[in-house]
């Protein structure tokens, strides 16, 4: 299978996995304002399967983490990284941190899946909101829908700064991600009580209606070594409604991250 991907920077490997049906520019937007001055940080965006210009793949997500650690043997090899997921990707990055603790370095999980199905998911209740409001005017018409539940920053500069994102980065192969969605979407260990020692993140919105915030506190069981931050006016789309919050949380990860490596500081601008 192709593999499609983007690096910046040089250092640390640092893999990028964006949220479900989302080419891997979503992640380059919602990452690099945070960490684009590190001078020890190189950070591989990756097109998951079926998103950007990456062919249709597995047909279950544990193939796609399959999928995921041929993409890490070939382009990164035996050497430590760091792994960042949002959404869909914070799933699949939190299964590769169970199935390669030694490698994994660090584990940053953004708005991220824990029970993917969705009738599993703990998730708040959504306001009902008109779609004709006033934040929403700079939004298509197709994104208000989605936006009125997704967003818990309900401005409009943030609405606007997701819909750019969601316009530039999709669709992809509809066709593959709805089957992938419907009949191969959890994960085998799902429920796995495996637990990764490294240092994570989870960061989580106050309104976050879609991967919602309880799930997430509840499986810090599986990470000893986590911080959890809970953002009060943000939603699924966490990065982009509150940047300076999320960089902030990133650069703390790095900090953590770093010290445990004992190399140089990972959470510093190039001097």
């Amino acid at each position: 299978m192709n593999l499609v991907s983007e690096a910046h920077g040089s250092g640390l490997p640092m893999l990028c996995l964006p949220g479900f049906s989302l080419a891997r520019s979503a992640m380059v937007a919602a990452m690099e304002p945070a960490v684009a001055a590190n001078s020890a940080l190189r950070r591989i965006y990756l097109d998951l399967p079926g998103t950007g210009q990456a062919p249709g793949g597995p047909p279950d997500s544990d193939g796609v983490v399959d999928w995921i650690g041929e993409f890490v043997d070939r382009e990164i090899g035996p050497e430590r990284f760091l792994v960042a997921g949002w959404s869909y990707g914070g799933y699949l990055a939190a299964a590769l941190a169970r199935r390669r603790p030694e490698q994994v370095a660090g584990l940053l999980l953004i708005c991220h899946g824990t029970r993917i199905l969705r009738t599993d998911r703990d998730v708040p209740l959504a306001p009902a909101v008109s779609e004709d409001v006033e934040w929403l005017v700079d939004v298509p018409p197709d994104l208000r829908a989605h936006l009125s539940v997704a967003l818990g920053n309900r401005v409009r500069e943030a609405a606007a700064r997701v819909a750019t994102v969601l316009e530039t980065a999709g669709p992809g192969d509809e066709e593959y991600l709805e089957r992938l969605r419907t009949t191969g979407y959890q994960l085998s260990d799902e429920g796995s009580t495996t637990t990764y020692p490294g240092p994570t993140s989870v960061i989580a919105g106050r309104q976050d209606y879609i991967a919602g915030y309880a799930d997430q506190f509840r499986a810090l069981a599986s990470y000893p070594a986590a911080s959890y931050a809970l953002l009060a006016d943000a939603g699924h789309y966490l990065p982009f409604e509150q940047p300076e919050a999320f960089r902030g949380l990133v650069l703390d990860w790095l900090a953590r991250c770093a010290a445990t490596l004992g190399g140089p500081p990972l959470d510093q601008p190039a001097g």
